[in-house]
């Protein structure tokens, strides 16, 4: 990579803040830019998609270097009576409704989505509270899935919504990254409950709060700041950056 000044590196990123686009995908948390925090999260998102914008992998690791122990925190176990028995007949029942602006809206059963390819990735989860474990992970692209149900040109957000009432939303640039999948298997087994199961998100490139679990839905949106408080996640309402890139 050729040199790159300071001065230009943040011109660079200030013009890309001011449009509020970079690579074709806006960022719903750059409009609510008010604190110097605010200002600070948003110059880290541009530049970090300034730096990937042709997309590299994140580093894959071996089967011998997953953890022996992954830490779970929040929802372990989604305290909802349709989950609770869609758990009781291993989620035979479960379907995943895909909505919004696509051309064929679909429900999706877990052994539909274990038709479609997959792909398996070793990866390092690294969580927000501050600890790290590597997992390997089993499920079909996101991008695959959107492919299928056919993206209309106006969609820029999928919007994600989980049984435990959490939301979360992605532009384009993490929903079609081949590592972006919605993963069904952990360690070579089914997904166990505690992480999610019966499907969650992997987003590799983000802190963990962005890996979504125990799916519920997906839609496709133009925009976000409809959804909520109008911040793009519910955890960014929480206090958090919609933005959670590593």
């Amino acid at each position: 990579m050729r040199d790159l000044s300071r001065r230009r590196l943040l011109t660079g990123s200030g013009a890309l803040l001011g449009t509020g686009l970079l690579g074709g995908c806006d960022a719903p948390a750059l409009s609510h830019l008010a604190t110097p925090y605010d200002w600070s999260n948003g110059l880290t998102f541009a530049v970090q998609r300034w730096l990937l914008a042709r997309q590299p992998l994140v580093r894959e690791f071996d089967r011998s270097r997953i953890s022996a122990v992954f830490p779970t925190i929040n929802t372990t176990d989604p305290d909802d009576p349709a989950y609770k028995r869609s758990r009781a007949v291993d989620f035979t029942d479960w379907k995943l409704p895909v909505s919004g602006l696509i051309e064929r809206p679909g429900a999706f059963s877990l052994a539909d989505l274990r038709l479609m390819p997959a792909r398996t990735q070793v990866t390092l989860h690294s969580c927000e509270q501050g600890w790290s474990a590597i997992g390997e992970w089993t499920g079909v692209p996101l991008a695959h899935l959107l492919a299928h149900v056919g993206l209309k040109p106006q969609a820029r957000f999928i919007v994600i919504r989980s049984v435990d009432g959490w939301w979360d939303s992605y532009d384009l640039f993490d929903a079609l990254h081949p590592q972006t999948i919605l993963a069904y298997g952990m360690n070579g087994g089914s997904l166990p409950v505690k992480h999610g199961a019966p499907l969650r998100l992997r987003v590799e490139r983000q802190l963990g709060y962005k890996s979504l679990k125990y799916i519920a839905a997906i839609e496709a949106a133009e925009r976000v700041d409809g959804y909520g408080k109008g911040r793009g996640s519910m955890v960014a309402e929480l206090g958090f950056p919609w933005y959670a890139g590593i």
